[in-house]
């Protein structure tokens, strides 16, 4: 932005430069005068949107899940483009990396879980959460073949990623809602979900949570799928848009032209399955069909459209959080880290009714 305000300055020390040569021109020439006045004043503003079209901005997100992709969305259906933002999508696996790249301004934008933008903003970080497209547990609880119902995994092993996340909170807020004691199980740290489909396989564990395309390949070996988690009542902010407070407060229209794009993407992966499935297809280099299929459909009634992060999962959150901290800061931790003054604006703007109307 810098560079776009310095490009604009140039521009008018220039034209007024030229102007005060050409006050000593004779009257007749004045037409000429006016003529290449407005010129220069086009090539001012020309140079000046080119310097806002070099100005490339990066997005993270965190891993190769088919809940990330949201972000994939605005990237591959060109939508980022449409809406005049020059801007890349990486991978930098995990919410926490993706947070400290965000702080360390090597992104702009950073899709994550709500609780990682939390823990930064109370390790004093200025980051705000500005939309979120999944509120729901985007996970199935999948089981061994003698496992039929939620009371038979009372001793059983459990599989999640690790303590602390989405896995953990999805499993115990199915417990709770079955009424089933926590400590009448054994959650055990398990790795990523090709891992825990194998240790599931091989007997290492009883259950797991699992999202598409993993359920399907566990249907496919014949496991049991006990539960789908994005029915309980619980809300969880698993994926949300973070920024820098900074960032947004100095470059408030890029930010709503990303949240266009992103919004637009959400919409297209939920009404339009041929675009979806090219997303899904290329991102998580699926060929299979049946396994593309069953994610699209998954997950197109799961995505928040309009991206609006539900207050009570983010209270879930604060909860999950206030666990495993001693700190007194967590009282407002949801009204200090949550931005909706965006979405308000689009919605404002009448931008979520017209995609609707399309």
């Amino acid at each position: 932005m810098r560079r776009d305000a310095a490009s604009i300055h140039q521009g008018i020390n220039t034209l007024s430069q030229v102007m005060e040569v050409l006050s000593f021109l004779e009257p007749a020439q004045r037409s000429t005068k006016l003529l290449l006045s407005v010129f220069l004043l086009a090539l001012c503003l020309f140079c000046s949107s080119n310097s806002l079209a070099r100005e490339t901005f990066t997005i993270s997100y965190g891993g190769v899940s088919a809940f990330q992709a949201p972000v994939w969305a605005a990237k591959d259906l060109g939508l980022l483009e449409k809406y005049g933002l020059n801007a890349e999508v990486v991978m930098i696996p995990g919410s926490s990396r993706g947070i400290q790249a965000l702080i360390g301004r090597s992104t702009q934008f950073a899709q994550g879980d709500g609780p990682a933008a939390m823990n930064a903003r109370l390790q004093g970080a200025d980051v705000v959460i500005i939309a979120g497209s999944l509120n729901k547990f985007p996970f199935s609880l999948v089981a061994r073949q003698n496992i039929r119902q939620p009371s038979d995994l009372i001793g059983k092993k459990i599989g999640i990623v690790n303590f602390g996340g989405s896995n953990e909170l999805a499993v115990v807020s199915a417990l709770k809602e079955w009424s089933i004691p926590r400590q009448s199980i054994t959650l055990l740290p398990s790795g990523g979900a090709s891992s825990r489909l194998v240790a599931l396989s091989t007997g290492a564990l009883d259950a797991t949570v699992l999202a598409p395309p993993e359920t399907t390949k566990a249907k496919q070996m014949g496991l049991s799928l006990l539960a789908d988690l994005s029915d309980l009542k619980a809300r969880f902010p698993l994926n949300v848009i973070m920024a820098r407070r900074d960032f947004v407060d100095k470059n408030r229209e890029t930010v709503k032209r990303f949240l266009r794009a992103f919004s637009e993407g959400i919409h297209m992966l939920a009404t339009d399955k041929n675009k979806a499935l090219g997303v899904y297809a290329r991102r998580l280099k699926l060929q299979d069909n049946a396994l593309l299929s069953d994610t699209v459909n998954f997950f197109s009634g799961k995505l928040s459209d309009p991206p609006r992060v539900d207050r009570q999962g983010m209270e879930n959150a604060v909860e999950l959080i206030s666990k495993n901290t001693t700190t007194g800061k967590v009282k407002n931790l949801m009204s200090e880290v949550l931005d909706e003054t965006l979405i308000n604006e689009l919605e404002a703007e009448g931008f979520f009714r017209n995609l609707n109307r399309h």
